[in-house]
């Protein structure tokens, strides 16, 4: 009686394929990003407080069964599309020179803070994270990820170049450069336009703040 021996590569013929799942199985990305752009007209039509499941995958235009595959729960949605804005992150400039470099940040990130829908979301995350500790965790690597990285990264750069001493407390360097154009656009004015020089001003102000510590 002849008994075949059956090779790795028979095995491989006869074996049948894995087939790519589909349907219920295959998160579509741009259900994934529509949901994500729903999150940001969400809370900013209504709050985190007052946002629902239900009223995301309304403006989305799916089903609630579409978040809840993706997200447990509205605070997980949430703490998702914070870190992904983080991970965005902004350009870091290198223009040569620390009071360009602050200059240029200073006007992508004014920018971004006005933006209608940022300056009514920041406020509402920001008395959220007061009470929820995820929340306030997520915010807090947002900024680290976000402006506050790329601030770092300038301060490099100017501490090599000779403009600023080796050594300087980062933290107060990092509070000088960030606080100002926050306060003046998200808290005193709420998303409004900025005068005429303000950021030029700011640059200057703040590059010879820095070289003062």
């Amino acid at each position: 009686m002849l008994v075949r021996m059956t090779t790795n590569a028979d095995q491989s013929q006869t074996r049948p394929r894995r087939r790519t799942p589909a349907g219920a199985a295959v998160l579509r990305e741009d259900v994934t990003e529509a949901i994500r752009a729903a999150v940001f007209e969400e809370l900013a039509a209504v709050g985190y407080a007052r946002m629902s499941i239900e009223g995301i995958a309304r403006r989305a235009g799916v089903g609630k069964t579409a978040v809840y595959r993706r997200w447990r729960s509205k605070l997980h949605l949430v703490l998702d599309v914070v870190s992904a804005v983080a991970v965005m992150g902004l350009p870091t400039p290198n223009t040569g020179s620390l009071e360009g470099d602050l200059r240029m940040l200073y006007e992508v990130t004014s920018r971004a803070l006005r933006h209608p829908v940022v300056s009514q979301i920041i406020p509402d995350l920001q008395a959220e994270a007061a009470r929820n500790p995820e929340i306030a965790e997520a915010l807090q690597k947002a900024l680290e990820q976000g402006q506050e990285g790329v601030a770092s990264k300038i301060l490099v750069g100017a501490e090599r170049r000779g403009e600023v001493r080796a050594g300087l407390d980062d933290e107060l360097a990092l509070d000088l450069i960030s606080g100002p154009l926050y306060w003046r656009t998200v808290v005193a004015a709420r998303g409004q336009k900025l005068p005429k020089g303000y950021l030029d001003a700011l640059a200057r102000a703040t590059t010879e703040a820095l070289k003062a510590l």
